[in-house]
């Protein structure tokens, strides 16, 4: 099995989300300023997800986690992973 590309998986998770989401300006390479908060801040998010709070939710975690893998490339290969498997479920459950 192919190893994921981690930047061709955010491409194509990119275009399952909205994009008031603003997914693309975060990737810039002079965005890391506001990535990495941001990032954080989906996380903890993502954690509050479990508490019935109705804008807060799971989703936020792999977006963050996402986020932050841009800087981090120890990060790239696991996420790109789970981007390829969150992918796949987006697309067979589109079919």
């Amino acid at each position: 099995m192919r190893i994921p590309d981690f930047h061709e998986e955010m491409d194509r998770f990119q275009n399952h989300i909205p994009s008031w989401v603003g997914l693309n300006r975060l990737r810039g390479e002079r965005a890391k300023w506001l990535r990495v908060p941001t990032g954080a801040a989906l996380i903890g998010g993502g954690v509050l997800g479990f508490l019935p709070l109705p804008i807060v939710g799971i989703w936020m975690l792999p977006v963050g986690l996402a986020l932050l893998a841009h800087d981090i490339p120890t990060m790239r290969r696991p996420i790109a992973r789970l981007l390829h498997f969150t992918n796949r479920k987006i697309e067979k459950l589109k079919s």
